[in-house]
């Protein structure tokens, strides 16, 4: 296949919102990081050349999964991200370094500057308007890369595709619907063969697979709320509790009885 058919290209994103459900279900916390403090987790480094003046580089905005590694040489400022990094999938889907330059993202080029005016000024209120600014420069940089699009197989090639990102978003947007492959391939525009062909190609599994997947992520995070297994087994979108029990217990080992609640 040509590298050319295999890049995944976004579209009009038309009225659907590609990370609103991961908003919605996982916390998403950024903080700004001292200088010389080092970062292991998945972090944001805000690059390039003070003002734009300098040689060797470009403004950018780098997000590393892992953290570590050298420094960028023009590093300007690191922050760490914590967005649900264990159970959330789309952080589980997120490649292992990249990078934005903030001259092709004027919306974020403009974010980065108010969040350095705060990093170097002493304002009311600096640290709070640091944290919600770093989580803004997050969601936009994950925002440039959906828009993008990726040749690697997974949640964020699924998620830049002109056509499959609506069958995706149906998924997460409305888990406990009883989804067939018909009505996702009609969310997608697209017939019964192509959809599951191009869901396979594109995602690296089908859709009522990946839908399942989805499904019991939900569920693991309102049973560590303390929420009774038939409500969730409900809202998850399964028959009954003994049908989520039996996929609980095949995906995870454990009957979903066994999961402690949190706090």
């Amino acid at each position: 296949m040509k590298s050319t058919e295999c890049m995944i290209q976004s579209s009009d994103l038309g009225k659907v919102d590609r990370l609103a459900a991961f908003v919605e279900t996982f916390r998403l916390r950024a903080s700004a990081v001292q200088a010389g403090q080092a970062v292991h987790g998945p972090c944001l480094l805000l690059a390039g050349p003070v003002d734009g003046q300098g040689h060797g580089g470009e403004e950018r905005i780098v997000v590393r999964l892992h953290g570590g590694g050298e420094a960028p040489h023009d590093l300007r400022v690191a922050v760490a991200i914590e967005f649900d990094n264990a159970s959330n999938p789309l952080m589980a889907a997120m490649p292992e370094e990249l990078s934005v330059p903030l001259r092709t993202a004027p919306a974020l080029h403009c974010t980065a500057q108010a969040f350095l005016s705060e990093v170097q000024g002493n304002r009311c209120g600096r640290m709070a308007a640091l944290n919600r600014l770093a989580e803004v420069m997050v969601l936009m940089a994950l925002r440039q890369v959906i828009d993008a699009g990726t040749r690697q197989p997974g949640l964020f090639a699924a998620l830049s595709h002109p056509q499959l990102h609506r069958a995706l978003v149906g998924m997460h947007d409305h888990p406990s619907r009883a989804w067939t492959v018909d009505q996702l391939a009609q969310h997608a525009a697209m017939s019964r063969t192509q959809f599951m062909a191009t869901f396979r190609r594109v995602v690296g599994t089908t859709p009522m697979a990946y839908l399942g997947s989805w499904r019991l992520t939900l569920a693991c995070r309102q049973l560590k709320s303390g929420q009774p297994v038939k409500a969730v087994a409900s809202r998850a979108g399964f028959g009954s509790a003994a049908a989520f029990s039996r996929a609980f217990s095949r995906a995870y080992g454990h009957a979903p009885v066994a999961l402690k609640p949190l706090g």
